[in-house]
């Protein structure tokens, strides 16, 4: 009689699973999903057109900072500065690259305090900096997605 008692509990204790519906299966295999993910990593960088979108990520995002730094580069070289002493600060450009691939200047973060030396100088920075031609966006699982950077900025200007 125990034998018999003994079977079909543990077809119940096992078989719980068979009576959960579609919609809570779903759901918990949905949760289980997005607990999996990692979402501060992406499966590709964004990228500019001289980068190889086929290259390892490690390329691809070494690819996208220089070809970054060019751009800030190329952009702030244009800005005549007049000082009367000379400036060494380094720049933290805080950026969002959206889903769409526009580029954002969410912030800027000197060390000194640039805003008595050069008025006005951030916001003329941030506007240049927004100009930035678009780039392919970063892609999660297939679908393009909002990426944050931070880019240090040299400003020096000793002989």
């Amino acid at each position: 009689m125990r034998k018999w008692l003994f079977g079909p509990m543990v077809f119940l204790l096992v078989s719980c699973e068979y009576f959960l519906s579609q919609e809570e299966r779903t759901h918990r295999l949905v949760k289980e999903e997005l607990a999996s993910i990692d979402w501060n990593d992406v499966d590709q960088y964004p990228l500019f057109d001289e980068c190889d979108e086929t290259a390892s990520k490690n390329v691809q995002r070494v690819c996208f900072q220089e070809m970054m730094l060019q751009r800030f580069s190329d952009t702030l070289s244009s800005l005549q500065l007049s000082l009367e002493n000379d400036l060494h600060d380094t720049l933290k450009v805080d950026f969002l690259i959206d889903e769409h691939g526009f580029i954002t200047i969410l912030d800027i973060q000197e060390k000194q305090d640039l805003e008595k030396i050069l008025p006005g100088f951030k916001e003329e920075v941030g506007k240049r900096l927004n100009d930035l031609t678009t780039v392919a966006p970063a892609i999660k699982r297939g679908i393009p997605v909002s990426i944050k950077f931070r880019l240090p900025i040299i400003l020096n200007t000793a002989n």
